[in-house]
């Protein structure tokens, strides 16, 4: 079951959002009345997704939003009668992935908890990725260094490491032949 954290100042609208997400199917683990009280609750309750009203005293749900994503990226719907695209503007930036403008009806608000929870999921899965391309970036290049190392110790170039090869392909029994760059066998190995 999906536990939503639910932050409005106006008792009657945070009642029906929480009689509304219950009648769907979600637990709602937490209610908050202003913003603070919405950051302390997420930290405490840990729930899946946060639907947070923009004005609240106190703090408002945009700075509410900021500092709950800080802590632990969790999907946050933004619902409130201010529709200015300043104020959108300022959740987008924040980091939440839904905006609700009052009045919405339970057709608005399920779809969009729905997207902002598949959104937010498909973020993570890409930040995943990305640590993991990371890893393999910083592993290959260690590689390099190593090989660059090993380079210099026996005296190759980039070619003539890829000659070397190219030799001991074509030799009888896999040995590369001596050249000017690279004697064979390589000074202090057994012959």
């Amino acid at each position: 079951m999906i536990r939503v954290l639910v932050a409005e100042d106006e008792t009657l609208i945070r009642l029906d959002l929480k009689g509304l997400l219950e009648a769907a199917g979600y637990e709602v683990c937490a209610e908050a009345r202003d913003g603070q009280e919405a950051v302390e609750l997420a930290r405490e309750t840990e729930p899946d997704v946060a639907l947070l009203d923009v004005k609240m005293p106190r703090l408002d749900g945009i700075e509410a939003a900021r500092r709950i994503l800080d802590e632990r990226p969790i999907p946050i719907v933004m619902v409130t009668a201010y529709g200015e695209r300043e104020l959108v503007a300022r959740a987008v930036e924040a980091g939440v992935f839904g905006y609700l403008v009052k009045p919405f009806r339970e057709n608005d608000l399920l779809p969009a908890i729905a997207t902002a929870t598949a959104r937010h999921e498909e973020l993570r899965a890409l930040r995943e990725e990305a640590d993991s391309l990371a890893e393999a970036l910083a592993a290959r290049k260690a590689i390099e260094r190593a090989k660059g190392i090993l380079m210099q110790r026996e005296g190759l170039s980039e070619a003539g490491r890829f000659q070397g090869f190219a030799r001991a392909r074509r030799s009888p029994g896999g040995r590369p032949k001596a050249s000017p760059e690279r004697p064979w066998p390589p000074p202090g190995a057994p012959a």
